[in-house]
C-alpha cells in the first residue's frame, strides 16, 4: 500500500483515484472546486485544502484541465510548491504545453523532489475502468518508481524520455484524434445526406482497414445523436490550441490541424463546448441540412 495524495477530481481525476483504491492504496484527495464523490470514492479520505492533502506525502499525483489550472496549482502562497518536502514523486497526468512541463519540472527539482510527466489517452470510460495509456517524461529512475502507481489505473504504461517527452507524445496522438474526428464528421455528415443507412455505413466501417476505435464507437454515437461528453469539446480545443502552439516553436507546419482548430472554435462559437468533442459532428451536420 502506498500513501498517495490525488489532486483533481474531474472526469479523469474521480477514475484515476477509483483504480489507485481498488488496487489498495491510500489516497487522499483535494480539489480546488467542492465536488460530490461517488460512492466507489468513499474510502478516499478528503483533504480541506491542498496543503493538508499533500502533508507527510512522498507521491502526489494530480489531473487538471490544462496550463492554467496548473499554474494556479502550483504557484502562490497556497500552492503544491510552497508545500512540497523534499525526496516526493509528483506525477501529473494533465495534457499542457511542454514547454509549461519542463518549467515546472525544474520548479519541482529545486524543492528537491522530483516530477514524471504521465498525460493519458482515454477519456471517462477508460479512467473508470482502469483501461488507459500513459505517456510518461522525466527521469527513468522515478518513472520506475511510479510506474506500478500508473499501471493501477492503466492499460498500458509507455516511457518516452526526458520531461516534456510525456506531454509532447500527448499533443502528438490528439492531433490524430482531433484528425480523425473531423474527417469522421465530414464522412458521416456525406453519408446521411446520400441517403445511406447509418447501421449498414457503421458494417463497413467495423471491417475495414482505415477504420479505428474511435471511428467505430463515435460515429455510431454521432449517428444516434448522442453527443454525451465523456471528453468535452471545449477541452479539445484547448488541446489544438496546444498543438498550434508546440508546432510552432518546432517550425512545423500543420495546415490540416490548423483548420480543425478553426472548426473545433466554431464549434464552441455555436455553445456546443460541454457536449463531446464529438459535438462537432452536431455542427457539421447542420451545416449540411440535416437535422441530428
Amino acid at each position: 500500500m502506498v500513501d498517495i495524495a490525488f489532486l483533481g477530481l474531474g472526469t479523469m481525476g474521480r477514475g484515476m483515484v477509483r483504480n489507485l483504491l481498488k488496487a489498495g492504496h491510500a489516497v487522499t484527495v483535494w480539489n480546488r472546486t467542492e465536488h460530490q464523490l461517488p460512492a466507489e470514492l468513499a474510502s478516499a479520505r478528503r483533504a480541506a485544502t491542498l496543503a493538508e492533502a499533500i502533508a507527510g506525502k512522498s507521491w502526489v499525483l494530480l489531473c487538471v484541465t490544462g496550463p492554467d489550472a496548473q499554474r494556479a496549482l502550483f504557484h502562490g502562497a497556497d500552492g503544491v510548491l510552497a508545500h512540497l518536502r523534499h525526496g516526493v514523486v509528483v506525477a501529473d497526468m494533465t495534457t499542457t504545453d511542454p514547454t509549461l512541463t519542463v518549467e515546472l519540472a525544474h520548479a519541482v527539482e529545486a524543492k528537491g523532489s522530483v516530477y514524471v510527466d504521465a498525460p493519458v489517452f482515454g477519456s471517462k470510460g477508460e479512467a473508470w475502468e482502469g483501461r488507459l495509456d500513459f505517456v510518461c517524461g522525466g527521469p527513468e529512475t522515478a518513472f520506475a518508481r511510479l510506474r506500478p502507481l500508473l499501471e493501477a489505473m492503466a492499460a498500458t504504461v509507455h516511457y518516452l524520455g526526458a520531461n516534456g517527452a510525456g506531454t509532447s507524445m500527448k499533443l502528438i496522438g490528439n492531433l490524430l484524434v482531433a484528425a480523425q474526428m473531423a474527417s469522421l464528421g465530414e464522412a458521416l455528415a456525406l453519408a446521411r445526406k446520400a441517403g445511406l443507412d447509418g447501421k449498414a455505413v457503421m458494417g463497413v466501417l467495423d471491417v475495414t482497414d482505415y477504420s479505428s476505435l474511435l471511428i467505430r464507437n463515435v460515429g455510431r454515437a454521432s449517428l444516434a445523436g448522442n453527443f454525451e461528453p465523456s471528453f468535452y469539446l471545449r477541452h479539445m480545443l484547448k488541446d489544438t490550441r496546444l498543438l498550434g502552439d508546440f508546432a510552432r516553436r518546432l517550425d512545423v507546419p500543420l495546415p490540416v490541424s490548423g483548420n480543425i482548430q478553426q472548426l473545433y472554435q466554431a464549434a464552441l462559437n455555436e455553445g456546443l463546448g460541454d457536449l463531446n468533442a464529438s459535438g462537432l459532428h452536431k455542427m457539421m451536420f447542420a451545416l449540411s441540412g440535416l437535422k441530428d
